[in-house]
């Protein structure tokens, strides 16, 4: 974890969560925190990548978080400008597509006969005003597999994780899903993108045409499906099945503010009762016809129960 111009006081707290969590056996913390020099915290992600680098080449698996690499642009621009070099977009200098790529690109998978290993990089980048357009945004969007989009308002509205569905795109796509994820989540992209523009619209329209009710319900209620408490990951197979009861339509009917109690007493139930549906879907990474009836047959036995 690569922290560069953040304050002390973030850095310990990400610390704290680490040791609580027995993380920090196996992690390393680089800090250039905003109380030190711009040389520092312009060097820090490279140190970061080295130290990942060790592990890649050593047939290890690594990940490395860069927060954020907005701050390490804004100290080389304080370098670049000291440095009396000439100044381009935005005041950075020429070569600040460069200070990025570079650092990047030396996140990769090595094959068998290099040792297998792999660096994940996950750079975090700061957008003002949510302007997605800036330079430096622009740049790392062009450099990555994709981006996670989070918005300010979202965060405000009670929606966390606060992503932006419309923006947020992976140019990996579903080479990195299993396919029983791609079956359920194939259709809620769409829903949420459409539900976003419709409720734009609503807001001024008092009569609705039942097919936009019904949209704007679903939408809603998926909305909702998605929120998640912090440090609560959920395993790849519970998110199916929470994901396939909200685009199959079970939650239709659910009141907007049961949906989470819902979410979890059902996970619960599954876990104790079917865990070979859960069992199943992950050991063929697919949901086949037969799986399908059971979940189904599942999902609604419990609403009947949940509804009384």
């Amino acid at each position: 974890y690569v922290a560069i111009g953040q304050k002390r006081s973030s850095v310990a707290q990400i610390v704290k969560t680490l040791e609580e969590a027995g993380a920090m056996e196996y992690t390393i913390v680089v800090a250039a925190t905003a109380s030190d020099p711009a040389p520092l915290q312009f060097l820090a992600p490279y140190t970061g990548c080295t130290m990942g680098e060790y592990f890649r080449d050593n047939g290890m698996h690594a990940l490395i978080v860069y927060d954020d690499l907005s701050k390490q642009a804004v100290a080389y621009r304080q370098m670049s400008l000291l440095l009396r070099r000439p100044p381009g977009r935005e005041a950075f200098p020429g070569d600040v597509f460069y200070l990025h790529s570079r650092l990047l690109e030396r996140a990769a998978k090595l094959n068998d006969k290099h040792g297998g290993g792999s660096l994940t990089a996950l750079p975090i980048i700061e957008t003002q005003a949510s302007d997605v357009s800036a330079y430096i945004p622009t740049n790392v969007i062009s450099i990555t597999d994709g981006q996670i989009f989070l918005e300010t308002e979202l965060f405000y509205k009670g929606v966390r994780p606060a992503v932006n569905v419309g923006i947020s795109v992976s140019r990996v796509g579903s080479a990195a899903q299993i396919k029983a994820m791609k079956q359920v989540s194939g259709s809620i992209k769409l829903e949420l993108a459409q539900y976003r523009e419709m409720a734009a619209f609503a807001q001024f329209g008092s009569d609705l045409d039942l097919a936009t009710q019904k949209l704007l319900n679903r939408g809603s209620k998926l909305t909702e499906l998605l929120k998640q408490d912090q440090y609560s990951p959920l395993k790849v197979e519970e998110q199916v099945v929470s994901i396939f009861s909200g685009v199959k339509g079970f939650l239709d009917d659910v009141e907007l503010n049961q949906i989470k109690s819902f979410e979890k007493k059902l996970l619960s139930k599954i876990k104790s009762e079917a865990p070979d549906i859960l069992n199943n879907i992950k050991s063929s990474g697919k949901i086949d016809e037969s799986n399908e009836e059971k979940l189904k047959a599942f999902i609604a036995d419990f609403k009947k129960g949940f509804q009384k």
